[in-house]
């Protein structure tokens, strides 16, 4: 399998672009040739999902919304993406580090006709990790417009250094509920007042990826397209500054026994896949 591209240099606008608002757009990174190896591999998890699925009730039952994660630790595809794809290397030049590892990996399949939004949230406050060097990586193999659900994002909430109390996403199978931190915020009625916030959106071609930081605030409509699926699968990756932090309220799913806290991330859990 050949890499996303030989190569693809962000520019210093996308870097400064994803350091103030928290979010860009990347243009044609993805391949035809890894779209279908993902697509392949999307299809097995669906007809046989991993130990991690997290399947959405939809609002009105229709179309379904399929949701899993660490799913790289059992298949082929997934686990050459992340770790042998170019996106390692993106995630190098917008960190400016020596080292990064591999997170985890989450996908999410909204069937035509799936209803159910995924509510506003920042990242981060779900995961066992401290630092700004986080970055998620959205490849869609699908045109994405609003109606099919496009993410949108609060333009430079990733600056504000606000950590919001992670909810589920919805009546879900196999899905823990999250502890409460009482340093985390409720997080606000977003949808109700997108006026008084400052949104940013892009569609999406197939190819293509949002490129975002693990305390941007962002969220999406449901699918509803009844001509069109909506599967996105998103890779994370950390650098330099990152460490293990087990606070109240990370999702088990993610820590590690074999990590204590301020610890930097390692093997099998979180490998590096970078380093310069």
């Amino acid at each position: 399998m050949s890499r996303l591209s030989e190569q693809y240099l962000i520019t210093d606008k996308q870097r400064q672009e994803y350091n103030d608002n928290g979010a860009v757009v990347l243009r044609g990174v993805v391949s035809e040739q890894w779209q279908s190896k993902l697509a392949d591999s999307i299809e097995k998890d669906i007809a046989n999902p991993g130990p991690f699925y997290h399947g959405y009730e939809t609002k009105e039952g229709e179309g379904e919304f399929h949701g899993n994660l660490r799913i790289w630790e059992n298949d082929p595809g997934f686990k050459d993406y992340c770790l042998k794809s170019v996106l390692p290397n993106i995630a190098q030049q917008f960190f400016q580090s020596k080292r990064v590892n591999l997170l985890y990996d989450q996908l999410f399949v909204k069937e035509p006709g799936a209803d159910s939004p995924t509510p506003w949230h920042n990242d981060q406050p779900f995961w066992p990790v401290r630092g700004k060097q986080v970055i998620s990586f959205l490849t869609c193999l699908d045109p994405v417009t609003q109606e099919s659900g496009a993410l949108n994002f609060v333009r430079g909430s990733n600056n504000w250094n606000r950590w919001f109390q992670p909810e589920s996403f919805g009546e879900s199978k196999n899905i823990e509920k999250f502890e409460q931190n009482p340093d985390y915020e409720p997080m606000p009625d977003i949808q109700a007042n997108l006026a008084d916030y400052d949104i940013i959106t892009w569609d999406l071609a197939p190819g293509d990826i949002y490129a975002f930081q693990g305390l941007t605030l962002h969220g999406s409509g449901g699918n509803l397209k009844r001509d069109r699926r909506r599967r996105g699968y998103t890779v994370r990756y950390t650098g330099d500054d990152v460490t293990y932090d087990p606070r109240p309220g990370t999702a088990t799913v993610l820590q590690d026994e074999n990590l204590k806290d301020g610890d930097v991330l390692k093997e099998p859990l979180f490998p590096v896949v970078s380093q310069s």
